[in-house]
């Protein structure tokens, strides 16, 4: 969304905010989460009393990720766009605060603030677009890009004895 698109959509939101709170007696402008998904976790929680918990953390849950992680030499990770937003709820940083493993993020692009990320356990992030190109062709290459990442990723991994080798 451009600039003046976020600003309506903002206003929406909160227009949204003040019917629920009038008409259903909820506040939900405090509830941690609640703009998540266009504001339809605010929903759940005013309209059916939804427990509020992070995406990642409930897929982590889900798939019994802790347990998974207990035998993982190294856990590989995705993103479209690793960047300063991804504090805030995206899978690789959610993955990395589960486990004291090395974590890399292999991403289709790396953002501003991305660099945070490795003050929360993140090891370290890769980019998969090897040189600038539209976007319509890195869409294009994604599958062929993805692989040559992870093939050099864990050529380097293995070449520093990763894997108890």
């Amino acid at each position: 969304a451009d600039p003046a698109m976020v600003q309506r959509l903002e206003r929406g939101a909160a227009h949204a905010a003040n019917i629920i709170a009038r008409d259903v007696g909820v506040d939900v402008t405090g509830v941690a989460g609640g703009g998540a998904a266009g504001g339809f976790a605010a929903g759940m929680y005013a309209f059916f009393g939804a427990k509020l918990s992070t995406g990642v953390d409930a897929v982590l849950d889900a798939v019994g990720f802790d347990e998974w992680a207990k035998t993982a030499d190294l856990i590989l990770t995705g993103e479209g766009q690793l960047d300063g937003q991804s504090l805030a709820g995206k899978v690789p940083v959610g993955v990395a605060r589960r486990t004291d493993k090395p974590v890399i993020a292999i991403v289709g692009s790396v953002g501003e603030g991305a660099r945070a990320s490795y003050d929360h356990g993140i090891t370290a992030v890769f980019g998969i677009t090897p040189k600038p190109q539209a976007l319509e062709a890195a869409l294009a290459d994604t599958a062929d890009n993805l692989t040559a990442t992870a093939e050099n990723i864990m050529r380097t991994w293995l070449a520093a004895g990763g894997g108890g080798r």
